[in-house]
């Protein structure tokens, strides 16, 4: 391995990790311009032995948020300590050496899914600076909507920028801002920012976590021992043994010492909560409580509503696995029609919708599902997948069911038509590469050439996750990229897109 030092922070690089680096930031996407979007899973601990080990532990549990990247830095009392690289957490964190190297009873990681900013190594999370009075280490969750334009302003007035991450606009904000606590120039950065984060924070006085005004991305706090703990989703403190004990509220920071005293700040007031709906739909693991729900239930329930919605005559159900196995199950219970596995997955290949590359997205579809020809050979399917996106794999997998001999494939959709980007840290094209955005139902229908396609409702999904229906001029999700109705200003894609009239509340 390769040491650098910093002052007082030590990051431990490998060579081959620093080439890799070197040829991301060189690739085309680091230099269109673009606004980052990211979905990341972080985690933090304060006052546990082997803090960092911990970490590790949680980020496995949270791997499934971003396969590109990990990272974690620790605190020892006196020094930061940080340990990067490329790849999955196993992959990095790869025997127990490494954890001498990140001593401390605090720690905070971060795995990440690159977009725009490149996935080189000065881009991976928790980043860290030395500010005016100590170290400060950050790892973000989520995308803000005006990062290029503040950082335009901070760039005029002489800051550096190391990485080209939006969450280093943060660190900047802190730095330059004149109140005279941490606490308060952080508060004051967080003022000025614009679209969805969770945070988790570290400085020599202790940990600070903390949501956007609105909670679009989640966050939540546990126990184990004397120990605090934070995390992207439950299922991470399942995984360390901590006790669930709240959501992070939205526009609440957390901040806990040395000694174990939690206190709570709400320098945003309160706002009717906007969370993420998708998280419900795909992203969070489906053992994950969100919301005091079990996103397993919600997933099923989805699968109910959109048999009621939208029924067929057919003699199995199918699910596209994983992510479509809870509403295809829901979707077989009430329509009474057997639920069957249908599509063999092989779990060594990773999510292909978080896959960056288009052509490495399309072979990963050939890899990663085999049909069970056994079961589909001259059967009327209903094929039950968690979103459409491009339509690119959906057109496979019913090609891949007719080639196995199906009879006739509905395709069944577990969400609404996805039919706008998302500014607020999930990856989706620009709009114009929604297939939602671009043809009817009809029209995609032929397009992935199934013999008949359904959405689930916006209202049914509401449904689906405890709510009587969507409320017009209130609704109880971010649902953006269904409705096109944005929660926040878009300062960065408005001034790029001056003449597009955005559904912004």
């Amino acid at each position: 391995m390769t040491s650098i030092y910093h002052t007082p922070a030590r990051a431990l690089i490998s060579d081959a990790d620093t080439a890799a680096d070197t040829a991301v930031d060189n690739a085309p996407w680091d230099a269109d311009g673009d606004a980052l979007h990211e979905e990341c899973g972080i985690f933090g601990v304060i006052g546990a032995r082997s803090a960092a080990s911990m970490a590790a532990l949680g980020l496995h549990a949270l791997q499934h948020r971003g396969q590109e990247a990990v990272g974690i830095t620790s605190f020892d009392g006196t020094e930061f300590f940080s340990y990067r690289g490329i790849g999955h957490v196993a992959h990095v964190f790869n025997n127990q050496d490494i954890f001498a190297d990140l001593p401390g009873m605090m720690a905070s990681g971060h795995v990440r899914y690159s977009t725009t900013g490149g996935s080189g190594l000065r881009n991976i999370q928790p980043l860290f600076a030395d500010l005016a009075d100590g170290g400060f280490s950050i790892a973000h969750n989520g995308n803000i909507s005006n990062a290029m334009t503040l950082k335009r302003n901070l760039v005029q007035k002489g800051s550096i920028f190391q990485s080209t991450s939006d969450t280093e606009v943060i660190i900047h904000l802190v730095a330059t801002s004149r109140y005279p606590t941490l606490l308060d120039r952080f508060v004051d950065a967080l003022r000025l920012v614009e679209g969805a984060y969770s945070l988790i924070c570290m400085t020599q006085h202790g940990m600070i976590a903390c949501r956007d005004p609105l909670g679009i991305r989640p966050l939540v706090m546990g126990r184990i021992g004397d120990a605090v703990v934070f995390a992207s989703e439950t299922v991470a403190l399942d995984v360390v043994g901590a006790d669930f004990e709240r959501e992070v509220e939205p526009g609440e920071l957390v901040q806990v010492d040395h000694n174990g005293v939690i206190s709570s700040h709400r320098p945003f007031g309160r706002q009717p909560a906007r969370p993420c709906i998708f998280e419900q739909v795909y992203f969070s693991r489906p053992d994950s409580i969100m919301g005091g729900q079990s996103v397993y239930q919600a997933r099923r329930q989805i699968g109910v509503e959109l048999a009621k919605e939208a029924p067929t005559a057919a003699d199995i159900v199918v699910p596209v696995p994983d992510s479509g196995v809870p509403a295809a199950i829901g979707y077989a219970v009430q329509s009474g029609i057997p639920f069957e596995l249908g599509i063999i997955r092989s779990h060594y290949v990773g999510r292909t919708f978080i896959q960056p590359s288009d052509g490495k997205r399309h072979a990963d579809v050939k890899r990663k599902h085999n049909a069970n020809r056994a079961l589909v050979e001259g059967k009327r399917i209903v094929l039950i997948d968690d979103s459409i996106v491009r339509g690119t794999t959906s057109m496979k997998i019913v090609q891949m069911m007719r080639d196995a001999g199906a009879a006739e494939v509905h395709m069944r959709i577990a969400s609404p038509p996805t039919e706008n980007s998302c500014f607020y840290g999930v990856d989706t094209p620009e709009r114009d590469k929604l297939l939602a955005a671009r043809m009817d139902l009809a029209a995609m229908a032929d397009y992935i050439q199934a013999d008949s396609l359904a959405f689930v409702s916006i209202d049914g999904l509401y449904r689906a996750v405890g709510e009587k229906g969507r409320k017009a001029k209130c609704p109880q999700f971010c649902d953006a990229c269904f409705t096109g109705e944005y929660p926040t200003r878009l300062t960065d894609y408005c001034a790029e897109h001056p003449t597009e009239l955005l559904g912004e509340i």
